[in-house]
């Protein structure tokens, strides 16, 4: 980046971080009606940040919570980048646990304290002020920029894909930037450039009409969670592979470079057991541990319940049991086929005796950006020059739906550059950001535009 965008973005700060610190003190919770007026007023606040950049910007009215439109488009010819970010944050429940108030921010041990510090406040606020930097000196960025700020990612989205679909054309870009990530480890700043896909969904069996005595009528009809427990034990092996009829059709297995580049990053089986509190590892034979988390398709039952769960016994045949499932996809595979598999692979070992309902609640498929792909090359030299650290290629096992939807309707991949840390407490009390890597951001941020202009 030039010497003046350099040296701006070095003696402004302290500056930065007071502005963050306003920003994280609106307690702009999308989940709690009550927070309604902190949600106007926190969109409110990022609008002005990008008029007094010299952006044009909006506020876009949504059934929901307001969307921050801007843009700066003056630069013909040039690649037209898209940033996303969400102003939203998680209820700062439970209160107790926080060391000092979550929306009173508070700096200790080189760390910003507050909800929203890295998700994603503090993260998406680093392209703010990395694009301020070049208006504020150079006059003019070297490529054209969109941003998207919504306020609605911690409760779903649900608005969003609307507003994309209505400016579509409008929102036409070469690529789009999300800082809603985090770095592999400290001092090793990542570019995830893989994401799983996810499919949820809920199966009830239901056999008697109501619970009955199980003295009386035990062993004279099927209980369902004794069926249901048969029915969930079926959809592994004994290896951890899942048992869905053509659930491993269409994955896109690991490349050996990609297994090599896994195998090269600094990992620690032990502390990760520690840190899980387990004894042994656990899932799908021939793959190691990182590959499992982050590139291997997987089937969970996140709940089971049914009958009696309250303090001591209660002799009954449980009318109704409940299991509710997840299965994390990777790239090819489809969220729809998966899901009717699924269904079918249930209702066809459903026990006698009982009936199933089946529910399927969402899904979004896969991502992988090419790692060959010209702009993954900029994010690097960005990061390289912001970080002065080289940064690693790794996946992530969770999903971001945005990254889909961004492919879906605007047809664009997008660069994944986290800035946090995983051990920032996220959706945690506590949450916190590094202050060194939140002004690292901004740096790689400011000089992601002049890299990607070279394309």
């Amino acid at each position: 980046m030039p010497p003046a965008v350099a040296e701006y973005l070095k003696s402004n700060q302290d500056r930065f971080l007071e502005e963050l610190q306003a920003l994280l003190r609106i307690p702009s919770v999308s989940a709690d009606p009550a927070f309604q007026p902190a949600m106007q007023q926190a969109a409110a606040f990022v609008h002005q940040q990008f008029e007094s950049m010299g952006m044009t910007s909006e506020i876009v009215a949504t059934a929901g919570h307001p969307i921050v439109y801007a843009e700066w488009l003056k630069k013909p010819g040039a690649p037209t980048v898209l940033v996303y970010g969400h102003y939203d944050v998680q209820p700062p429940d439970p209160l107790d646990l926080w060391t000092t108030p979550a929306f009173e921010p508070t700096i200790r041990d080189g760390k910003l304290f507050a909800r929203g510090a890295t998700d994603d406040k503090g993260q998406f606020f680093t392209h703010l002020k990395g694009a301020e930097a070049w208006l504020k000196t150079v006059g003019e960025l070297p490529v054209n920029v969109k941003f998207v700020i919504e306020g609605e990612e911690e409760v779903g989205g649900a608005n969003l894909d609307k507003f994309l679909e209505e400016r579509k054309s409008q929102l036409a870009c070469d690529v789009a930037v999300i800082s809603d990530t985090s770095q592999y480890a400290p001092g090793i700043p990542a570019i995830t450039y893989g994401l799983r896909g996810i499919i949820a969904c809920e199966v009830t069996l239901t056999g008697p009409k109501k619970d009955l005595h199980s003295g009386v009528f035990g062993g004279s009809v099927a209980n369902p969670v004794n069926m249901l427990c048969r029915l969930v034990a079926q959809l592994h092996d004994d290896q951890g592979r899942v048992q869905i009829p053509g659930f491993y059709d269409d994955v896109l297995e690991l490349t050996p470079a990609e297994r090599e580049q896994f195998a090269a990053l600094p990992f620690d089986e032990a502390a990760y057991r520690q840190e899980l509190g387990v004894k042994e590892l656990s899932g799908e034979a021939g793959f190691t541990t990182l590959e499992r988390r982050w590139a291997r398709p997987t089937c969970d039952v996140n709940g089971m319940f049914g009958g009696y769960t309250g303090v001591g016994p209660k002799t009954i045949v449980p009318s109704k049991a409940t299991a509710k499932i997840t299965c994390r996809l990777v790239p090819h595979q489809d969220p729809a086929k998966i899901t009717k598999s699924l269904e079918q692979f249930l209702r066809t070992r459903g026990p006698a005796g009982v009936s199933l309902t089946f529910t399927d609640f969402h899904g979004c498929p896969a991502f992988v950006f090419d790692p060959n792909s010209p702009y993954l090359t900029a994010a690097k030299a960005a990061i390289r020059e912001g970080f002065r650290a080289e940064p690693v290629l790794i996946r992530e096992g969770g999903s971001i739906p945005v990254v889909s939807t961004l492919k879906q309707i605007l047809g664009v991949d997008t660069l994944l550059l986290g800035w946090g840390l995983n051990t920032d407490n996220l959706h945690s009390p506590d949450e916190h950001f590094t202050i060194a890597d939140f002004h690292r951001g901004i740096a790689s941020g400011a000089a992601l535009w002049s890299q990607i202009a070279k394309l």
